[in-house]
């Protein structure tokens, strides 16, 4: 902030940024008069301006500019002759070229509601965030424009995962697949972005450490064209997710495989000596739980156990999730057992493979969860970095860096 924005809010002015708003489109051709028309009443008094990064094979481009002739702010539009890195890759290119480092991402298909746009704005001036995110997850906010109960259930389930993978630098985001946010873009190294698919919110806060506030939002129905959400994109998503944080559930994994094996070594030794495989199985599922929360505790969620919660309530609540989880996969084992004629050995492997995954969400965001103070206590000094911590940060910045794999 400059002397004269300084003198201004000391006298108690608004001192207003300017902002572009980036607008990736792919044929919404129909939708442009009226994003137009909205995003220009809601910024009216604004310095401000439209820019659309556009990989339609229509003429949206066309229309971007026609609408331009008579708008009440600048519009612009980038037609991109190589969808590269598909519409976070557009994004990309719009950050890289706006006119101001205040930058509003949002889509073109309306769902997103230009209504919004000063509600992100004042937060954003509150000067405690770098981005501010649209949320449909947060109070007030709305997700009937997913449509169906199935794109409901599959918008969750991804959100779940990939807070579960990056449940320190997403542990204030509810909604980090969201496509409509303010960011500024003198907080980003835009070369080390390296998007695939749509989710750019995510590829921003996983590459980099900003503070992020949220408002609510009620998703809207598509008006035109059609969704480009497809089983393809899903693939690219789950992709790029493991490319951006493999590390810390591939070593859940490993974790997890060592207990496996150790679990089935102990229940094939048990029931050679004679033992009914189901009591075989219950010793092996307590020996593998503590041998695996020791395991996860020291190699896994070490740099989430300095703000998690004491020792004794992890290992507790660690402890009663996994045996209410063998409690339901153990008799799910025996089904098998008696019903397909598998050996038992075998139905207890498939019935490890689903546990991975409910292991995995869980740990990450309840047993590891930082703890929250209330009162007084609620905005502490943080605590200074040890050197085993500041050792771990040391390797996820390391991690975070593009091409990890």
């Amino acid at each position: 902030m400059d002397a004269a924005a300084d003198f201004a809010a000391s006298k108690g002015e608004l001192v207003e940024s300017a902002v572009t708003v980036i607008v990736p489109t792919f044929n919404e051709r129909d939708n442009v008069a009226e994003l137009v028309a909205r995003t220009a009443a809601v910024l009216a008094g604004r310095e401000a301006e439209i820019l659309f990064v556009d990989d339609s094979t229509d003429d949206t481009a066309a229309e971007v500019e026609r609408v331009a002739e008579t708008a009440v702010l600048p519009v612009r539009v980038i037609h991109r002759a190589e969808n590269s890195g598909g519409l976070g890759g557009a994004v990309v290119v719009g950050l890289g070229a706006a006119a101001h480092d205040l930058c509003i991402v949002m889509d073109g298909d309306l769902q997103h509601p230009p209504e919004l746009l000063p509600a992100l704005l004042a937060r954003h001036a509150a000067g405690d965030a770098d981005v501010v995110a649209a949320s449909r997850y947060i109070g007030g906010g709305d997700t009937s424009g997913l449509g169906t109960a199935v794109r409901f259930g599959v918008s969750r389930a991804a959100t779940w995962l990939t807070r579960a993978m990056f449940p320190i630098r997403l542990a204030r985001s509810t909604d980090p697949m969201t496509g409509f946010f303010l960011v500024d873009r003198a907080r980003l190294d835009l070369a080390s972005l390296k998007p695939q698919g749509f989710k750019i919110l995510l590829e921003i806060l996983a590459r980099t450490d900003l503070r992020i506030a949220e408002v609510p939002m009620e998703f809207g129905e598509r008006r035109h064209g059609t969704s480009k959400a497809s089983l393809r994109q899903g693939g690219t998503f789950i992709a790029h997710l493991a490319r951006l944080r493999f590390g810390k559930m591939s070593l859940f994994a490993l974790i997890g495989a060592i207990g496996a094996f150790a679990n089935l070594g102990i229940m094939w030794a048990l029931t050679a000596a004679g033992m009914p495989y189901v009591w075989a199985a219950v010793i092996g599922a307590e020996v593998t739980i503590i041998g695996n929360f020791l395991l996860q505790e020291r190699y896994v969620f070490a740099d989430m156990r300095t703000d998690a919660r004491a020792l004794w309530v992890r290992f507790a609540t660690s402890f009663a999730f996994n045996n209410v989880e063998a409690a339901l996969r153990i008799p799910v084992m025996a089904l098998m057992v008696e019903t397909w004629h598998i050996s038992s050995v075998l139905a207890t492997a498939l019935s490890l493979i689903v546990a991975f995954f409910a292991r995995f969400l869980f740990h990450s965001l309840v047993v590891y969860a930082p703890s929250r103070r209330r009162g007084a206590d609620a905005v502490a000094e943080p605590k200074p970095d040890t050197a085993a911590l500041r050792v771990i940060r040391a390797i996820d910045a390391e991690v975070m860096k593009p091409g990890e794999l």
